[in-house]
Protein backbone atom coordinates (compact mmCIF):
# COMPACT_ATOMS: atom_id res chain seq x y z
CA UNK A 1 0.00 0.00 0.00
CA UNK A 2 2.02 2.99 -1.21
CA UNK A 3 1.48 6.31 0.65
CA UNK A 4 0.81 10.20 -0.62
CA UNK A 5 3.83 11.25 1.03
CA UNK A 6 7.66 10.46 0.17
CA UNK A 7 8.62 7.65 2.26
CA UNK A 8 12.41 8.33 1.44
CA UNK A 9 11.87 11.74 3.55
CA UNK A 10 14.07 12.05 6.36
CA UNK A 11 12.95 10.82 9.67
CA UNK A 12 12.95 14.08 11.54
CA UNK A 13 14.07 17.62 10.67
CA UNK A 14 18.00 17.26 11.11
CA UNK A 15 18.35 20.56 13.01
CA UNK A 16 15.94 19.37 15.50
CA UNK A 17 17.58 16.22 18.45
CA UNK A 18 14.00 14.98 19.14
CA UNK A 19 10.78 14.76 17.20
CA UNK A 20 9.11 15.96 20.55
CA UNK A 21 11.18 19.49 19.63
CA UNK A 22 9.95 19.32 16.21
CA UNK A 23 6.12 18.98 17.42
CA UNK A 24 6.68 22.14 19.61
CA UNK A 25 8.47 24.35 16.88
CA UNK A 26 5.95 23.64 14.51
CA UNK A 27 3.46 24.64 16.66
CA UNK A 28 1.58 21.54 17.58
CA UNK A 29 1.26 20.84 21.07
CA UNK A 30 -1.01 23.18 22.89
CA UNK A 31 -1.72 21.12 25.78
CA UNK A 32 -0.38 17.61 27.09
CA UNK A 33 0.46 15.14 29.48
CA UNK A 34 3.39 15.47 31.05
CA UNK A 35 5.79 17.14 28.44
CA UNK A 36 9.22 15.52 29.48
CA UNK A 37 8.15 12.44 29.97
CA UNK A 38 6.78 12.77 26.72
CA UNK A 39 10.15 14.33 25.22
CA UNK A 40 11.84 11.35 27.02
CA UNK A 41 9.26 8.56 25.52
CA UNK A 42 9.33 10.15 21.81
CA UNK A 43 12.95 9.55 21.83
CA UNK A 44 13.72 6.18 22.98
CA UNK A 45 12.32 3.04 21.33
CA UNK A 46 9.35 2.66 19.37
CA UNK A 47 5.81 3.07 20.67
CA UNK A 48 2.37 2.67 19.49
CA UNK A 49 0.34 5.55 18.96
CA UNK A 50 -3.12 6.58 17.44
CA UNK A 51 -5.25 9.22 16.70
CA UNK A 52 -9.54 9.04 15.65
CA UNK A 53 -10.89 10.19 12.96
CA UNK A 54 -15.22 9.89 13.08
CA UNK A 55 -17.39 9.55 9.74
CA UNK A 56 -19.70 12.16 10.78
CA UNK A 57 -19.24 13.18 6.92
CA UNK A 58 -17.99 11.41 3.67
CA UNK A 59 -14.86 13.26 3.46
CA UNK A 60 -12.00 15.04 6.15
CA UNK A 61 -11.24 18.23 6.36
CA UNK A 62 -8.45 20.78 6.67
CA UNK A 63 -8.65 20.47 10.26
CA UNK A 64 -7.98 16.53 10.45
CA UNK A 65 -5.07 17.13 8.22
CA UNK A 66 -3.78 18.26 11.00
CA UNK A 67 -3.96 15.03 13.14
CA UNK A 68 -2.76 13.07 9.79
CA UNK A 69 0.19 15.25 8.93
CA UNK A 70 1.23 15.04 12.85
CA UNK A 71 0.60 11.13 12.83
CA UNK A 72 3.09 10.94 9.76
CA UNK A 73 5.48 13.26 11.78
CA UNK A 74 5.87 10.77 14.90
CA UNK A 75 5.57 7.84 12.12
CA UNK A 76 8.58 9.28 10.36
CA UNK A 77 10.69 9.49 13.68
CA UNK A 78 10.30 5.69 13.77
CA UNK A 79 6.87 5.01 15.65
CA UNK A 80 3.86 2.93 15.17
CA UNK A 81 0.77 4.78 14.07
CA UNK A 82 -2.77 3.10 14.18
CA UNK A 83 -5.16 4.88 12.20
CA UNK A 84 -8.92 4.69 14.26
CA UNK A 85 -11.83 4.63 11.88
CA UNK A 86 -15.17 5.19 14.41
CA UNK A 87 -17.31 3.20 13.25
CA UNK A 88 -19.46 3.51 16.62
CA UNK A 89 -18.37 6.51 17.61
CA UNK A 90 -19.31 7.72 14.31
CA UNK A 91 -22.72 6.10 14.62
CA UNK A 92 -23.43 8.59 18.17
CA UNK A 93 -21.10 11.83 17.57
CA UNK A 94 -19.01 14.03 20.00
CA UNK A 95 -21.08 16.90 21.07
CA UNK A 96 -20.57 20.05 20.04
CA UNK A 97 -20.86 23.57 21.27
CA UNK A 98 -23.89 24.31 20.07
CA UNK A 99 -26.46 21.44 19.08
CA UNK A 100 -26.89 17.76 18.84
CA UNK A 101 -25.65 16.32 15.83
CA UNK A 102 -28.24 14.42 13.43
CA UNK A 103 -27.81 11.04 13.56
CA UNK A 104 -27.00 9.14 10.16
CA UNK A 105 -27.79 5.76 9.45
CA UNK A 106 -25.82 2.50 10.03
CA UNK A 107 -25.34 2.42 6.25
CA UNK A 108 -24.25 5.62 5.97
CA UNK A 109 -21.54 5.55 8.25
CA UNK A 110 -20.50 2.66 7.14
CA UNK A 111 -20.34 4.08 3.74
CA UNK A 112 -18.38 6.96 4.80
CA UNK A 113 -15.66 4.57 7.24
CA UNK A 114 -14.85 3.14 3.66
CA UNK A 115 -14.24 6.70 2.69
CA UNK A 116 -12.52 7.89 5.59
CA UNK A 117 -9.97 4.81 5.59
CA UNK A 118 -9.07 5.15 2.10
CA UNK A 119 -8.06 9.68 2.97
CA UNK A 120 -5.87 8.36 6.08
CA UNK A 121 -4.42 5.37 4.40
CA UNK A 122 -2.96 8.43 1.89
CA UNK A 123 -1.01 9.82 4.63
CA UNK A 124 1.15 7.13 6.40
CA UNK A 125 3.29 4.24 5.47
CA UNK A 126 2.41 0.77 6.16
CA UNK A 127 6.10 -0.61 5.18
CA UNK A 128 8.49 -1.50 7.79
CA UNK A 129 8.42 -2.26 11.42
CA UNK A 130 6.65 0.90 11.97
CA UNK A 131 3.42 -0.14 9.07
CA UNK A 132 0.74 1.75 10.42
CA UNK A 133 -2.46 -0.28 10.89
CA UNK A 134 -6.27 0.92 10.66
CA UNK A 135 -8.48 -0.12 13.20
CA UNK A 136 -12.27 0.22 12.91
CA UNK A 137 -13.94 1.02 16.98
CA UNK A 138 -16.96 -0.82 15.96
CA UNK A 139 -15.15 -4.62 15.93
CA UNK A 140 -14.83 -4.41 19.95
CA UNK A 141 -17.75 -1.82 21.00
CA UNK A 142 -20.43 -3.72 19.09
CA UNK A 143 -20.21 -7.20 20.58
CA UNK A 144 -19.77 -5.16 24.27
CA UNK A 145 -23.64 -5.48 25.83
CA UNK A 146 -25.03 -2.62 27.84
CA UNK A 147 -24.28 -4.45 31.15
CA UNK A 148 -20.96 -5.29 29.87
CA UNK A 149 -20.61 -1.70 29.44
CA UNK A 150 -21.46 -0.46 32.44
CA UNK A 151 -19.90 -3.21 34.76
CA UNK A 152 -16.27 -2.85 32.95
CA UNK A 153 -16.49 0.77 31.55
CA UNK A 154 -18.89 2.50 33.05
CA UNK A 155 -17.65 2.21 37.10
CA UNK A 156 -14.67 4.44 36.43
CA UNK A 157 -16.28 7.26 35.41
CA UNK A 158 -17.23 10.01 37.94
CA UNK A 159 -20.18 12.60 36.67
CA UNK A 160 -18.83 14.92 38.20
CA UNK A 161 -15.59 14.65 36.62
CA UNK A 162 -17.76 14.31 33.38
CA UNK A 163 -19.62 17.49 33.85
CA UNK A 164 -16.37 19.45 33.80
CA UNK A 165 -15.72 18.44 30.47
CA UNK A 166 -15.54 21.54 28.41
CA UNK A 167 -17.64 20.17 25.19
CA UNK A 168 -20.20 18.70 27.87
CA UNK A 169 -20.31 22.07 30.00
CA UNK A 170 -20.79 24.39 27.16
CA UNK A 171 -24.23 22.01 26.48
CA UNK A 172 -25.68 22.41 29.94
CA UNK A 173 -25.30 25.98 29.57
CA UNK A 174 -27.33 25.97 26.22
CA UNK A 175 -30.92 25.97 25.34
CA UNK A 176 -30.62 22.80 24.03
CA UNK A 177 -28.85 20.92 26.62
CA UNK A 178 -26.86 17.32 25.79
CA UNK A 179 -28.13 13.97 25.54
CA UNK A 180 -27.30 11.03 27.51
CA UNK A 181 -26.13 9.48 23.91
CA UNK A 182 -23.40 12.45 23.56
CA UNK A 183 -22.64 12.59 27.00
CA UNK A 184 -21.44 9.60 26.43
CA UNK A 185 -19.17 9.60 23.84
CA UNK A 186 -16.22 10.47 26.40
CA UNK A 187 -16.59 6.89 27.80
CA UNK A 188 -16.98 5.33 24.39
CA UNK A 189 -13.41 7.39 23.45
CA UNK A 190 -12.30 6.02 26.30
CA UNK A 191 -13.12 2.83 26.10
CA UNK A 192 -10.83 3.13 22.38
CA UNK A 193 -7.65 4.01 23.91
CA UNK A 194 -8.11 1.29 26.53
CA UNK A 195 -8.83 -1.47 23.83
CA UNK A 196 -5.82 -0.49 21.55
CA UNK A 197 -3.84 -0.23 25.26
CA UNK A 198 -4.48 -3.91 25.74
CA UNK A 199 -4.46 -4.80 22.09
CA UNK A 200 -1.06 -3.26 21.02
CA UNK A 201 0.21 -1.63 23.88
CA UNK A 202 -1.00 1.63 22.56
CA UNK A 203 0.68 5.01 25.24
CA UNK A 204 -0.05 7.92 23.16
CA UNK A 205 -3.18 9.69 21.80
CA UNK A 206 -3.37 12.92 19.40
CA UNK A 207 -6.31 15.27 18.62
CA UNK A 208 -7.25 18.49 18.00
CA UNK A 209 -7.52 20.28 21.64
CA UNK A 210 -11.04 20.85 21.22
CA UNK A 211 -11.46 17.24 22.18
CA UNK A 212 -9.16 17.39 25.25
CA UNK A 213 -11.99 15.97 27.58
CA UNK A 214 -12.29 13.72 25.29
CA UNK A 215 -8.86 12.05 24.94
CA UNK A 216 -8.00 12.22 28.99
CA UNK A 217 -10.88 10.46 29.45
CA UNK A 218 -8.88 7.21 27.73
CA UNK A 219 -5.83 8.59 29.87
CA UNK A 220 -7.66 8.59 32.75
CA UNK A 221 -9.68 5.20 32.44
CA UNK A 222 -6.09 3.42 31.48
CA UNK A 223 -5.00 4.85 34.82
CA UNK A 224 -7.70 3.74 37.10
CA UNK A 225 -8.26 0.42 35.00
CA UNK A 226 -5.06 -1.02 34.39
CA UNK A 227 -3.02 1.05 36.84
CA UNK A 228 -0.47 2.27 34.24
CA UNK A 229 -0.14 6.16 32.57
CA UNK A 230 -0.59 6.68 29.24
CA UNK A 231 -0.21 9.86 27.00
CA UNK A 232 -2.23 12.70 25.17
CA UNK A 233 -1.28 15.60 23.11
CA UNK A 234 -4.02 18.16 21.77
CA UNK A 235 -3.03 20.07 19.23
CA UNK A 236 -3.79 23.83 18.73
CA UNK A 237 -7.28 24.88 16.94
CA UNK A 238 -6.14 26.60 13.79
CA UNK A 239 -7.14 30.15 13.16
CA UNK A 240 -6.06 32.94 10.91
CA UNK A 241 -4.53 35.70 12.04
CA UNK A 242 -7.63 38.03 12.46
CA UNK A 243 -8.50 35.19 14.95
CA UNK A 244 -11.20 33.52 12.41
CA UNK A 245 -11.49 29.76 12.81
CA UNK A 246 -9.46 28.29 9.66
CA UNK A 247 -10.43 26.16 6.94
CA UNK A 248 -13.69 27.73 6.10
CA UNK A 249 -14.06 29.16 2.34
CA UNK A 250 -17.79 31.27 2.28
CA UNK A 251 -18.80 29.25 5.13
CA UNK A 252 -17.98 25.85 3.68
CA UNK A 253 -15.30 23.17 4.64
CA UNK A 254 -12.06 22.87 2.77
CA UNK A 255 -12.32 18.80 2.07
CA UNK A 256 -9.92 16.15 1.57
CA UNK A 257 -11.62 14.85 -1.01
CA UNK A 258 -11.74 16.13 -4.61
CA UNK A 259 -15.04 15.96 -5.65
CA UNK A 260 -16.34 17.99 -2.31
CA UNK A 261 -13.21 20.29 -3.40
CA UNK A 262 -11.29 20.56 -6.13
CA UNK A 263 -7.46 20.01 -6.69
CA UNK A 264 -7.36 24.04 -8.27
CA UNK A 265 -10.03 25.53 -4.84
CA UNK A 266 -8.02 23.67 -3.06
CA UNK A 267 -4.95 25.71 -4.12
CA UNK A 268 -6.80 28.55 -4.30
CA UNK A 269 -7.49 28.64 -0.92
CA UNK A 270 -3.97 28.41 0.05
CA UNK A 271 -3.29 30.89 -2.34
CA UNK A 272 -4.73 33.65 -0.41
CA UNK A 273 -3.65 32.66 2.38
CA UNK A 274 -2.74 36.60 4.46
CA UNK A 275 0.96 37.44 4.44
CA UNK A 276 0.96 37.01 8.06
CA UNK A 277 -0.39 33.26 8.15
CA UNK A 278 2.68 31.93 6.05
CA UNK A 279 5.16 30.67 8.37
CA UNK A 280 2.91 29.24 10.43
CA UNK A 281 0.71 27.45 7.54
CA UNK A 282 4.65 26.27 5.95
CA UNK A 283 5.23 24.91 9.61
CA UNK A 284 2.36 22.98 10.13
CA UNK A 285 0.89 22.01 6.58
CA UNK A 286 4.35 21.39 4.80
CA UNK A 287 7.24 19.10 5.63
CA UNK A 288 9.77 21.37 4.80
CA UNK A 289 12.54 21.55 7.09
CA UNK A 290 13.34 24.34 9.60
CA UNK A 291 15.90 25.79 7.40
CA UNK A 292 13.88 25.78 4.10
CA UNK A 293 10.94 27.19 5.88
CA UNK A 294 12.58 30.28 7.34
CA UNK A 295 14.18 30.64 4.06
CA UNK A 296 10.69 30.78 2.31
CA UNK A 297 9.68 33.44 5.01
CA UNK A 298 12.29 35.81 4.21
CA UNK A 299 11.97 35.68 0.60
CA UNK A 300 7.94 36.40 1.10
CA UNK A 301 8.93 39.08 4.01
CA UNK A 302 11.25 40.56 1.52
CA UNK A 303 9.09 40.82 -1.58
CA UNK A 304 5.28 40.21 -0.31
CA UNK A 305 3.47 41.35 -3.26
CA UNK A 306 5.38 38.24 -5.38
CA UNK A 307 3.32 36.03 -3.16
CA UNK A 308 6.51 33.50 -2.96
CA UNK A 309 5.07 31.89 0.59
CA UNK A 310 1.39 31.65 -0.50
CA UNK A 311 2.51 29.77 -3.74
CA UNK A 312 4.88 27.69 -1.77
CA UNK A 313 2.60 26.21 0.91
CA UNK A 314 -0.49 26.12 -2.33
CA UNK A 315 2.16 23.91 -4.32
CA UNK A 316 3.26 21.48 -1.25
CA UNK A 317 -0.09 21.04 0.29
CA UNK A 318 -2.24 20.36 -3.02
CA UNK A 319 0.61 18.26 -3.47
CA UNK A 320 0.37 16.31 0.06
CA UNK A 321 -3.20 16.17 -0.67
CA UNK A 322 -4.02 15.66 -4.45
CA UNK A 323 -0.37 14.39 -6.03
CA UNK A 324 1.89 15.98 -7.98
CA UNK A 325 0.22 15.94 -11.64
CA UNK A 326 -2.95 17.37 -10.03
CA UNK A 327 -1.14 20.36 -8.24
CA UNK A 328 0.81 20.98 -11.44
CA UNK A 329 -2.49 21.13 -13.09
CA UNK A 330 -4.36 23.46 -10.65
CA UNK A 331 -1.00 26.10 -10.84
CA UNK A 332 -1.64 25.82 -15.29
CA UNK A 333 -5.01 26.93 -14.77
CA UNK A 334 -4.62 29.42 -12.19
CA UNK A 335 -2.24 31.17 -14.36
CA UNK A 336 -3.96 30.73 -18.21
CA UNK A 337 -7.04 32.33 -16.69
CA UNK A 338 -5.49 35.12 -15.17
CA UNK A 339 -3.23 35.83 -18.45
CA UNK A 340 0.10 33.69 -18.11
CA UNK A 341 -0.88 30.92 -20.32
CA UNK A 342 -2.73 29.32 -23.34
CA UNK A 343 -6.19 28.45 -21.64
CA UNK A 344 -6.61 25.70 -24.87
CA UNK A 345 -3.75 23.50 -23.35
CA UNK A 346 -5.54 22.65 -20.02
CA UNK A 347 -7.53 19.76 -19.22
CA UNK A 348 -10.86 19.73 -19.81
CA UNK A 349 -11.53 18.60 -16.39
CA UNK A 350 -9.02 21.04 -14.69
CA UNK A 351 -10.30 23.95 -16.45
CA UNK A 352 -14.54 22.76 -15.80
CA UNK A 353 -13.16 22.06 -12.21
CA UNK A 354 -11.49 25.69 -11.97
CA UNK A 355 -15.27 27.70 -13.74
CA UNK A 356 -16.80 26.18 -11.21
CA UNK A 357 -14.77 28.17 -9.06
CA UNK A 358 -16.25 31.37 -10.70
CA UNK A 359 -19.16 33.11 -11.38
CA UNK A 360 -20.73 30.91 -14.31
CA UNK A 361 -23.82 30.07 -16.24
CA UNK A 362 -24.42 27.12 -18.36
CA UNK A 363 -25.84 28.72 -21.55
CA UNK A 364 -26.59 27.30 -25.16
CA UNK A 365 -23.80 27.67 -28.04
CA UNK A 366 -24.51 30.48 -29.98
CA UNK A 367 -25.61 33.04 -27.01
CA UNK A 368 -24.53 36.43 -27.51
CA UNK A 369 -21.62 37.34 -25.62
CA UNK A 370 -23.85 40.50 -24.35
CA UNK A 371 -25.99 38.37 -22.83
CA UNK A 372 -23.47 36.02 -21.21
CA UNK A 373 -22.14 39.05 -19.57
CA UNK A 374 -25.39 39.63 -17.62
CA UNK A 375 -25.94 35.92 -17.21
CA UNK A 376 -23.07 35.24 -15.70
CA UNK A 377 -22.89 38.79 -13.94
CA UNK A 378 -19.81 40.41 -14.86
CA UNK A 379 -22.31 43.13 -15.78
CA UNK A 380 -26.05 44.30 -14.50
CA UNK A 381 -27.69 45.02 -17.74
CA UNK A 382 -27.34 44.07 -21.47
CA UNK A 383 -26.88 47.90 -22.52
CA UNK A 384 -23.77 47.92 -19.37
CA UNK A 385 -22.63 44.52 -21.68
CA UNK A 386 -22.60 46.69 -24.88
CA UNK A 387 -20.97 49.62 -23.16
CA UNK A 388 -18.33 47.44 -21.88
CA UNK A 389 -17.73 45.91 -25.39
CA UNK A 390 -17.86 49.10 -27.26
CA UNK A 391 -14.89 50.00 -24.68
CA UNK A 392 -12.71 47.42 -25.49
CA UNK A 393 -12.97 45.51 -21.89
CA UNK A 394 -14.62 42.15 -22.64
CA UNK A 395 -12.58 39.00 -23.90
CA UNK A 396 -13.54 35.82 -24.18
CA UNK A 397 -10.98 32.67 -24.39
CA UNK A 398 -8.18 34.96 -24.40
CA UNK A 399 -9.62 37.09 -27.27
CA UNK A 400 -10.60 40.88 -26.94
CA UNK A 401 -14.34 40.74 -28.44
CA UNK A 402 -15.06 43.98 -30.56
CA UNK A 403 -18.35 43.14 -31.49
CA UNK A 404 -21.53 43.26 -30.11
CA UNK A 405 -23.26 40.74 -32.02
CA UNK A 406 -20.05 37.94 -31.33
CA UNK A 407 -21.58 34.58 -29.58
CA UNK A 408 -20.10 31.97 -26.91
CA UNK A 409 -19.07 28.45 -28.67
CA UNK A 410 -17.40 26.92 -25.83
CA UNK A 411 -14.29 26.87 -27.76
CA UNK A 412 -12.24 25.33 -24.92
CA UNK A 413 -11.20 22.00 -23.85
CA UNK A 414 -14.72 20.24 -22.95
CA UNK A 415 -16.95 22.91 -24.02
CA UNK A 416 -16.62 25.63 -21.89
CA UNK A 417 -15.81 29.55 -22.34
CA UNK A 418 -13.88 32.01 -20.11
CA UNK A 419 -15.26 35.37 -20.29
CA UNK A 420 -13.36 38.24 -18.64
CA UNK A 421 -13.85 41.72 -17.97
CA UNK A 422 -11.12 44.15 -17.55
CA UNK A 423 -7.85 42.75 -16.12
CA UNK A 424 -9.05 41.04 -13.38
CA UNK A 425 -12.77 40.19 -13.19
CA UNK A 426 -13.56 36.39 -14.75
CA UNK A 427 -16.14 33.99 -15.54
CA UNK A 428 -17.49 30.78 -16.67
CA UNK A 429 -19.75 29.61 -19.68
CA UNK A 430 -20.44 25.89 -20.13
CA UNK A 431 -21.46 26.03 -23.49
CA UNK A 432 -24.33 22.85 -24.45
CA UNK A 433 -26.74 22.38 -27.49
Amino acid sequence: MSSALNPSAPAIDPSFENVWDELVWRGLVHVSTDQAALRELLAGPPIVYYCGFDPTAPSLHLGNLVQLLTMRRIQLAGHRPLGLVGGSTGLVGDPRPSAERTLNTKETVAEWVGYLRTQIERFLSFDGDNGARIVNNLDWTAPLSAIDFLRDIGKHYRVGTMLKKDAVSARLNSDEGISYTEFSYQILQGLDYRELYLQYGCVLQTGGSDQWGNLTSGVDLIHRAEGTSVHAIGTPLITNSDGRKFGKSEGNAIWLDPVLTSPYAMYQFWLNTDDADVADRLKVFTFLTRAEIEEVAAAHAAEPFRRIGQKRVALEVTSLVHGEAAAAAAIAASEALFGHGDLRSLDAATLASALRELPHAKLPKGTPIATALVETGLVASLSEARRAIAQGGVSIDGVKVDDDTATVDGSLPGGVSVLRRGKKTLAGVFAGD
